[in-house]
């Protein structure tokens, strides 16, 4: 009777280690998307666009494609690359990277969707899909926050300048009076020895 619990336990131990395995033998596609705005000389802005596609897992993965499609043709130009790229594999624990250049026609503050991942693993039919990073909020053609810093520090500078200064010059008195002197420290070190 004392054998019956022992094989049940058994049992269970070894589905228990058999679905452990199983889950850690998958791949885990992250992929993370980042833009930066580049303001030309000529009055145009250009977006560079960065993905890069991490497979974490421990399987490799095939048939991975990249779509970025969330950039429209009305506020976006094309200038260098396109929006979507493949791969045929991708192995475990590397990754690929993938960029493109485009030009903002319009004054506008702009949110991208996130990047569409699709990819097979050996164990499954099933086409897999993962998605990337988010972006922050792009404002195109947009006056910097540059004019409103400079802005803000010269009316702090003219509000505040007198009592800084003021400020200022106490902090060195004090310092000047209580910090022992060049003269007086080698003099002291002269009559220790």
């Amino acid at each position: 009777m004392a054998t019956a619990p022992l094989i049940i336990f058994t049992i269970f131990a070894l589905f228990g280690v058999s679905s452990l395995t199983a889950a850690a033998e998958t791949p885990f596609v992250v992929a993370h998307k980042k833009a930066s705005l580049l303001k030309l000389k000529s009055g145009t802005e250009r977006v560079s666009v960065s993905i890069d596609v991490y497979n974490h897992g421990s399987l490799a993965i095939y048939d991975v494609s990249l779509a970025d499609d969330s950039w429209s043709t009305e506020i976006f130009d094309s200038v260098s690359g396109n929006t979507s790229n493949s791969w045929e594999k991708l192995d475990a624990g590397s990754h690929v990277s993938h960029t493109f250049e485009l030009e903002s026609k319009a004054k506008t503050t702009y949110y991208s969707a996130p990047a569409v991942i699709t990819y097979r693993i050996p164990t499954k039919s099933k086409l897999q899909v993962a998605y990337s990073t988010p972006i922050p909020a792009l404002e195109t053609l947009a006056e910097k926050t540059v004019a409103y810093k400079l802005d803000l520090a010269k009316k702090l500078l003219a509000q505040y300048g007198s009592h800084f200064s003021l400020g200022l010059i106490v902090y060195l008195f004090v310092r000047i009076i209580f910090s022992p002197s060049a003269k007086s420290s080698a003099g002291n070190a002269k009559k220790r020895h």
